[in-house]
C-alpha cells in the first residue's frame, strides 16, 4: 500500500509507467507455467551417425526442443544398450526417444525403467520383444537387400566389422537422396560388429510400458516396410507411412520432425 500511494502523489504519467511495469508481474501470478519442453535424444543406427538427424535436430531446435544426439558405439546390443542408458541417466526431465534403423533395438532396451522417458519414436527402426534379433526381424519378410552379399567384412581385434559396399550402398540404404550425397556417406560410414546382428533383445521392451509411434519407410530396402509395420502395430505405436528409403529421416526430415513433436505433446 505505501508503494501505491508514493506513485499515486507522484503523478498520473508515473501511475501509467508503473502499470505498465507491473501488468507482467500481474499476469505471472494469474497463468500458468509452461509446460517444460521434453529433451529429444536422436539416436542413430548402424552404418551412420548422428549426423544423419541434421535436417530433423534444425527443425526441433527452430521449434525450441532440447536435443541431444549421442554416439551409438554399435559394438553389440548389450553393451550399446547399457551406453544409451548410461547417457539417460544423466539427463533430467522429461525425455522422447527417437530411433533409427538399429538404434530402435538399443533404445527398446535402454528406455526400459526409466521414468523419465515419456515417448518412443521408431523411424524405419527394429521394435523387438524380448529375446528377438536383428537378423529374425529383417528377415522375416521378404525384400531386405542388405545381405551377405552386400557387405564387405573387416577384422578388428577380436572382432568382425561389417560395410556396406560401395558398389550397392545407395540401392540398399539410401536410394531417394542423390548420389553426391550417398557417396559421402558410404565414406564415413560406421559399421556395426556383426555379431550384434544375432545378439538378442533383453529384459522386457520399453514400448510394453512407454507410448510409441513409428514411421514406416514404403520403399525401405534394408528393412521390410511389412516387417515395420508388423512391429508398430504389436507396440501398439501410433503409425505414420511415408515413400521413403531406409534414411527416410533424411529423406523426410520434415515428416519425421513432426511425428516427433507429436510424440512430445
Amino acid at each position: 500500500m505505501t508503494t501505491t500511494r508514493r506513485t499515486i502523489l507522484v503523478g498520473s504519467a508515473t501511475v501509467a509507467t508503473g502499470a505498465l511495469a507491473g501488468a507482467p508481474t500481474a499476469q505471472a501470478l494469474t497463468q500458468p507455467a509452461k509446460r517444460q519442453r521434453p529433451t529429444v535424444v536422436l539416436v542413430h543406427g548402424a552404418f551412420a551417425d548422428a549426423s544423419g538427424w541434421n535436417g530433423v535436430a534444425a527443425r526441433l531446435v527452430r521449434d525450441g526442443y532440447p536435443i541431444i544426439a549421442p554416439p551409438n558405439p554399435l559394438r553389440g546390443v548389450a553393451t550399446d544398450s547399457a551406453y544409451l542408458a548410461s547417457i539417460l541417466a544423466t539427463l533430467s526431465g522429461p525425455l522422447v526417444l527417437a530411433a533409427h534403423s538399429y538404434g530402435g533395438i538399443v533404445v527398446t532396451n535402454a528406455a526400459a525403467g526409466n521414468a523419465n522417458v515419456k515417448a518412443l519414436v521408431y523411424v524405419a527402426a527394429f521394435v523387438p520383444d524380448q529375446g528377438e534379433t536383428l537378423l529374425g526381424l529383417q528377415t522375416k519378410y521378404p525384400g531386405s537387400k542388405l545381405n551377405e552379399t552386400a557387405l564387405d567384412i573387416r577384422a578388428y581385434g577380436a572382432g568382425v566389422d561389417g560395410y556396406i559396399r560401395k558398389d550397392v550402398f545407395r540401392d540398399v540404404f539410401a536410394g531417394d537422396l542423390p548420389r553426391p550425397t550417398t557417396d559421402l556417406m558410404w565414406a564415413g560410414q560406421r559399421p556395426s560388429d556383426v555379431r550384434a546382428l544375432q545378439e538378442p533383445a533383453s529384459g522386457s521392451p520399453a514400448w510394453k510400458a512407454i507410448p510409441s509411434w513409428y514411421l514406416v519407410a514404403r520403399n525401405d530396402n534394408v528393412l521390410p516396410a511389412a516387417a515395420q509395420r508388423f512391429m508398430a502395430q504389436r507396440a501398439g505405436a501410433r503409425t505414420t507411412e511415408v515413400n521413403a528409403s531406409h534414411v527416410a529421416m533424411i529423406a523426410q526430415p520434415a515428416v519425421t520432425a513432426e511425428l516427433i513433436k507429436r510424440a512430445a505433446g
